[in-house]
């Protein structure tokens, strides 16, 4: 281990926790903040501050916003009627990288997974439920991971949409098994959204 002083190892300690970030990458972060000016290291640390600060859960959707409504709630020109879940909020910023989809959305916050302790309860599917209830929905697409926990979800969310009548489709060809949304690129993603089939 390199003779670190105090106050790196501490930070380098802090980095590591973040996701994708390993040892290696970290001290290569405390090399940039070390060799960069201080106004750039402030400016940093306020945008962190803001965004723990003011970033919160749409209060429909469950998306990320810094108002009571995230944009995608609030825009009139979306289609109310058809709403795409999600498991998490990077999973809207890749479907609306593709452009493709002007529907409205529901972030689960979650997905799934008895293995590490989250059953249906942990996710936000009552209110997923009320907007179907009392929006007159039309469709329903289930975009969840197409991993085993995202598969359970899309299974459990299944079993208690179709009784309600509504059109229920989930995302289709182009997303490999086993892959998260966040990481296909738009073309993949528009591709499974219009090839989406009936569950």
């Amino acid at each position: 281990m390199a003779n670190y002083t105090e106050s790196i190892e501490k930070l380098i300690e802090r980095l590591i926790r973040f996701p994708g970030i390993g040892r290696r990458s970290a001290e290569r972060i405390v090399s940039y903040i070390l060799g960069t000016s201080r106004d750039d290291i402030k400016a940093l640390t306020e945008s962190i501050s803001k965004v723990k600060e003011n970033v919160r859960f749409c209060k429909i959707c469950n998306n990320l916003s810094e108002e009571e409504l995230c944009k995608i709630c609030q825009d009139t020109q979306r289609k109310k009627d058809i709403i795409c879940i999600v498991e998490k909020p990077t999973d809207v910023t890749a479907i609306e990288k593709s452009a493709d989809f002007h529907g409205v959305y529901h972030v689960l916050l979650g997905s799934i997974s008895p293995l590490e302790g989250r059953g249906p309860s942990d996710l936000k599917i009552d209110g997923l439920m009320n907007r179907i209830k009392e929006n007159n929905i039309k469709e329903v697409i289930i975009a969840t991971d197409c991993d085993t926990e995202g598969e359970t979800t899309a299974l459990y969310l299944a079993k208690l949409i179709k009784p309600l009548g509504v059109k229920l489709t989930r995302i289709g060809v182009g997303i490999p098994m086993g892959s998260n949304l966040e990481y296909a690129d738009s073309a993949t993603l528009s591709k499974a959204l219009e090839s989406r089939r009936d569950v």
